[in-house]
């Protein structure tokens, strides 16, 4: 009788003299029946939850073709510890003639392929289980739950008793310190790309060990990973937001989210690396860079939207004629894209990128808020926000005062029962309107937040003094700096209006009210969300003259 042999061992923690004693023993046995061993097949450190393995592969190919007639191995969970794979062996050995026998079941049939191969499915599930309680039991301590995180070492050392102590991690500096500078840079305005370039030229290894790439550090911010996504930096580890399957065809592991109920999340503050104030900022970014549009439903912005600009006030500038944009058509020259690209607009005339771009800037500084009317418009606006307020406060005293007088009430109808002046029945009806009431009014006070503080006439000279600081922060010679001011600049524009004129342009500068307001007050939130000032220019090649007018809309 010709015979195979085959021998698989689990875990890289197992040895290949694993193997060795499983061949071994089969062919004692094989040599005691007198079978002769034409082959002897291997898995090293493969799971038997798959038969997706070279050597069973190889095993089943010989078997089909007639090499041997009887397969030996130590155990059937050697050759497979999954239902459907062993029946699926068993059926094709069977089709070619084969006989399969192990050393602790003899010879295998449809009995053993169903009761160990169900056996051996419930070990995996049972090991499988055991393991991630394991796990659980180390996170919920503020242990590693498996793997490292870059920025962090595992710290290797023994217990009382002398085993192994795991799970152990401890700040590795220098790569913290690329940690902040990864996050500081993209603060300030660098795409993940242009980080990673900068990284690579400075020779920083990367977690990997290779060269640095945009998706390492941007991730999958629904997954939690990538180093802007990690939440460790910030001294908070978060476990088993998903979970792997194999799929069945490949026998690879394919991710799958688990709801938010099922994080196990642990604070471990020794473990911090970031402040909030940079974790947050870049989080806010990340939130900006997807913030929905408004002309289409309120759906993602596109990917080309979320792009860098490339100039000052790239897709800020628009066609007074037809709507369209205003784009680079050369190295220095703005064309309307329309009038190029479909020919539907007759607005042939060019300018000057070299030549919009200080004229807006000037815009900017001078005119767009004017100290007297934007005094008119501070007035105005702080009248009606006094007024808002008022009526927002008095609602307010007027909620706060009824819940008083509710607890009261209820407190009269309780000394009421007690000396029996009220009966039971009129007791529950008066109280249950009264409680009814009271969980409207806590909860209209609980949502309802104190107006924000009120604008300053002089914060136009304040805004002023800001921009000529962001003006003089694009001439520096720190890339961090130019990039922070412009990206400034630019939420301080809604949009450019080029209209061409007989022999100028008509250069019409929409501010955002929101923006606006937000350098004037020095806040990092907008103080309000809606609204829009604008200045008129009239900028030609010969002639410049200059006219500004402020309208705002709340």
């Amino acid at each position: 009788m010709k015979v195979a042999i085959y021998a698989r061992y689990s875990s890289n923690n197992q040895r290949d003299a694993s193997i060795v004693d499983q061949l071994r023993v089969c062919r004692v046995h094989a040599e005691k029946q007198g079978w002769q061993v034409i082959d002897e097949y291997t898995d090293h450190a493969m799971s038997g939850a798959s038969l997706l393995r070279p050597g069973v592969q190889a095993l089943i190919a010989d078997g089909l073709r007639g090499r041997f007639q009887i397969v030996l191995a130590e155990a059937m969970d050697r050759l497979s510890r999954d239902q459907e794979d062993i029946a699926g062996l068993y059926k094709r050995m069977a089709y070619g003639g084969v006989k399969i026998v192990t050393l602790s079941e003899g010879e295998i049939t449809h009995l053993h392929v169903g009761l160990k191969g169900t056996m051996n499915a419930l070990f995996l599930k049972d090991l499988a289980d055991k393991t991630r309680r394991g796990l659980r039991g180390r996170v919920a301590l503020g242990k590693s739950g498996g793997g490292n995180a870059y920025g962090y070492d595992v710290v290797r050392k023994l217990g009382g008793d002398g085993t192994p102590v795991r799970g152990d991690r401890t700040i590795n500096e220098a790569q913290a310190e690329v940690i902040r500078r990864i996050f500081g840079d993209y603060v300030t305005g660098k795409s993940p790309k242009r980080i990673a370039v900068a990284l690579n030229k400075d020779g920083i290894p990367a977690p990997g060990g290779g060269g640095w790439g945009f998706s390492t550090l941007n991730g999958n911010a629904k997954r939690g990973n990538g180093i802007l996504n990690n939440e460790m930096y910030i001294g908070k580890l978060i476990w088993n937001r998903q979970r792997f399957l194999k799929e069945p065809d490949t026998g690879k592991r394919q991710a799958r989210p688990n709801p938010g109920s099922e994080w196990i999340i642990q604070e471990v503050p020794e473990l911090r690396i970031l402040d909030d104030d940079l974790w947050n900022a870049a989080k806010g970014r990340q939130v900006a860079l997807k913030l929905t549009r408004r002309d289409d439903g309120g759906s993602e912005n596109h990917f080309r939207e979320r792009r860098r600009p490339k100039y000052l006030f790239s897709g800020l500038t628009k066609c007074g004629r037809c709507g369209g944009g205003y784009s680079m058509i050369s190295a220095d020259l703005l064309g309307c894209s329309t009038a190029r690209n479909k020919g539907t607009c007759d607005n042939r005339k060019n300018i000057r990128r070299d030549s919009l771009e200080p004229r807006v800037l000037n815009a900017l500084r001078h005119h767009l808020m004017d100290a007297a009317l934007f005094k008119a418009f501070c007035d105005e606006f702080t009248r009606e926000m006094n007024r808002l307020r008022m009526e927002c406060r008095a609602s307010i005293d007027a909620a706060e005062a009824e819940l008083k007088r509710i607890e009261r009430e209820l407190e009269k109808i309780m000394d009421l029962y007690l000396n029996d002046a009220m009966p039971m029945d009129m007791v529950k009806e008066r109280s249950s309107k009264l409680e009814s009431r009271r969980t409207e009014l806590t909860r209209f006070l609980k949502g309802t937040e104190e107006p924000p503080p009120l604008l300053h006439p002089n914060m136009a000279s304040y805004y002023r003094v800001q921009v000529a600081e962001l003006h003089d922060a694009l001439q520096e010679d720190t890339e961090a700096k130019r990039m922070t001011a412009a990206e400034i600049f630019r939420s301080l524009v809604k949009e450019i209006i080029l209209t061409p004129a007989a022999d100028a342009f008509h250069i019409d500068v929409r501010g955002d009210l929101a923006g606006i307001l937000a350098i004037s007050l020095n806040t990092k939130k907008p103080a309000l969300s809606a609204g829009c000032s604008q200045v008129e220019m009239v900028a030609g090649t010969r002639n410049y003259r200059e006219r500004h007018l402020l309208q705002v809309a709340i």
